[in-house]
């Protein structure tokens, strides 16, 4: 559980580290509920470890900390190159603990996702919402981000 912070304080992003992992991890499950998921959500720290912590890593997670509880996470990949030849930043999963919202940690996880993108050269960052999402919406509206005019999503099912 996360603990509930002061209101007075100001969150505290940063790159997540391996002392995180079990904090960033209920984050990651209370999304998947959030979301309607949680029946298929099957990352366990080892996974996070592995797969964000290890020689290679394929993602990244910034923490937003407030009073010493992380109550917000920032999961991000990187696309390499497009047609720009620039990277673009997915993120891949923002959210913050309910007893946090309304303190503005998820603008401070989106600005050091924005300064991220900015200091490895990227033409953008690219997420998803789910459509019944509003409050999200309007949050990223306020940041200035806008759903793309010209790209829709579509997926492909693999099943095995």
């Amino acid at each position: 559980m996360t603990p509930t912070p002061s209101p007075a304080r100001k969150a505290v992003v940063r790159p997540f580290e391996r002392r995180d992992v079990g904090a960033v991890l209920v984050l990651m499950r209370a999304l998947a509920v959030f979301e309607g998921y949680d029946d298929k959500f099957r990352v366990t720290e080892a996974d996070i470890v592995d797969h964000g912590l290890g020689p290679s890593p394929r993602f990244g997670v910034f923490v937003a900390e407030v009073d010493g509880a992380i109550v917000g996470i920032a999961v991000h990949y990187l696309i390499p190159w497009t047609y720009d030849l620039k990277p673009v930043v997915v993120l891949k999963e923002l959210y913050v603990a309910e007893a946090a919202r309304g303190m503005s940690v998820g603008h401070a996880l989106l600005e050091r996702l924005r300064d991220h993108a900015t200091s490895i050269g990227a033409s953008a960052i690219k997420w998803t919402v789910l459509h019944s999402n509003m409050p999200a919406k309007a949050f990223y509206r306020s940041l200035d981000g806008r759903a793309d005019d010209i790209w829709e999503l579509w997926k492909l099912t693999i099943d095995g």
